[in-house]
């Protein structure tokens, strides 16, 4: 048995008894961690029976299929004994990405920044779509959201918008979204009916805690101002924008959002951390052997990674050669199969990687 999996086999039966302890279910904290291991380890140990299961009623269908006299009897065991090996195949398939270890990434929450890029007013039109896309999504499953800084322009669109999304594995679901999304489609200001082409950029940052990243104060520059913009009565009469220098990277955060200046500071630095993060695990990444990059994409922001053809009602991703016809859906939120498709793709080349 691996080693791997038959550890994991044995924390299970644990984490089991660990469960049952009152003294931990009185620790809401630690309780929801072990009912967290205990629903990744379930699902192995789950397979595991299954696999065990098929390979006995295999062993049966063969004893059946080279023993059996009667000539109808034996071809149904031959049916029987075909489809419980490709049910086999399927749960060692299930078994072998379950026992690829979980990024540990993959429960953070997110920073999302979202950023109009080729198109002028198109783009910013778009960024406020995609904005609406992923706003609907998070809702579906029933995830925290919270707006943390936006430049609206007179259109409706924007020019850039931050947010944060807080809630169980939201990482893991976004973090293929980082690139340039390319949009196809005619501008409701264009009389012509032209296809105009833009392009939106997208950064994923998992938001760190403060035990992830340290931030030295003699490495900050702090500096308040007058907001500025579309904000209400409070804009430009007092001093309660912020503005936060990183003076070792040269990373530069502004936060304009709350009226007040406490949390603008704190939204800057929550901001400032996930950069921050992003750039070391950027580093992390590139240090790692070829064979274990994955092949949609590095995240890298300046990557197209997605088409949004409006006139042919098409999504196309380029990573993955995916084609969905169902671009007014997807839209509105319906993005399941498209992040599915996704996380299965990077599966699939991990476990070539950790199989090579």
């Amino acid at each position: 048995m691996n080693e791997r999996l038959e550890s994991l086999l044995n924390r299970y039966k644990d984490v089991c008894a660990l469960i049952e302890d009152p003294e931990i279910v009185k620790d809401q904290n630690t309780y929801r961690d072990v009912m967290r291991e205990y629903a990744q380890l379930s699902e192995i140990a789950s397979t595991h029976d299954t696999i065990e299961k098929l390979s006995a009623q295999i062993k049966d269908a063969d004893h059946l299929v080279h023993n059996e006299k009667d000539p109808d009897m034996r071809e149904l065991a031959k049916e029987e004994l075909k489809e419980l090996e490709d049910q086999l195949r399927a749960a060692d398939d299930q078994l072998k990405f379950l026992l690829i270890p979980k990024d540990p990434l993959d429960e953070k929450n997110i920073i999302m920044e979202i950023r109009a890029g080729t198109g002028g007013d198109e783009a910013a039109l778009f960024a406020a779509d995609l904005y609406r896309m992923y706003a609907r999504f998070a809702e579906t499953k029933g995830w925290k959201f919270e707006i943390m800084d936006s430049n609206e322009t007179e259109m409706g669109g924007f020019k850039e918008i931050v947010f944060s999304i807080s809630g169980n594995n939201v990482y893991e679901n976004l973090r293929y979204e980082s690139g340039v999304h390319r949009v196809q489609r005619v501008p409701a200001t264009e009389a012509s009916g032209r296809i105009h082409t833009s392009a939106v950029t997208v950064a994923v940052l998992p938001e760190a805690e403060e035990t992830d990243i340290e931030i030295k104060p003699e490495d900050l520059r702090i500096d308040v101002m007058r907001a500025g913009g579309p904000g209400g009565q409070c804009v430009n009469t007092t001093d309660s924008a912020v503005r936060l220098t990183h003076l070792p990277t040269g990373l530069v955060v502004i936060q304009q959002d709350e009226k007040s200046q406490i949390k603008n500071k704190a939204k800057a630095m929550r901001v400032l951390r996930a950069r921050l993060f992003e750039l070391e695990e950027t580093r992390k990444n590139t240090e790692r052997a070829e064979a274990r990059k994955n092949q949609i994409g590095s995240g890298d922001r300046s990557e197209r990674i997605r088409t949004y053809n409006f006139p042919q009602n098409r999504l196309t991703d380029h990573r993955i050669n995916l084609t969905l016809y169902k671009l007014d859906l997807i839209m509105q939120g319906d993005v399941e199969e498209l992040f599915d498709a996704l996380k299965l793709s990077a599966r699939e080349e991990l476990l070539k990687a950790t199989a090579s």
